[in-house]
């Protein structure tokens, strides 16, 4: 808790794993069954592929909070 709120917005909401566990559930869950194995692949794909796409967004306020990793570990970090 002694970090900035910036870091720790990052930290904390960056949880990929459970995060994209949440993402498939909920597109599974909606289907009582499915008729093939390869339906749940097919659909478990999909999800993937869409939450792949904001992956690649730009974190918010970087530079500020570079700066504050920075004066944190200044001497853990190499850029």
């Amino acid at each position: 808790m002694r970090l900035p709120i910036e870091i720790r917005q990052i930290i904390y909401t960056t949880s990929l794993i459970d995060n994209l566990n949440g993402k498939i559930r909920k597109y599974t869950k909606n289907k009582l069954s499915f008729p093939t194995d390869d339906a749940v692949m097919k659909s478990v794909y999909l999800t993937l592929r869409e939450a792949s796409k904001k992956w690649t967004m730009p974190i918010r306020n970087w530079g500020m909070i570079l700066n504050q990793f920075l004066t944190i570990f200044g001497n853990r970090i190499m850029l």
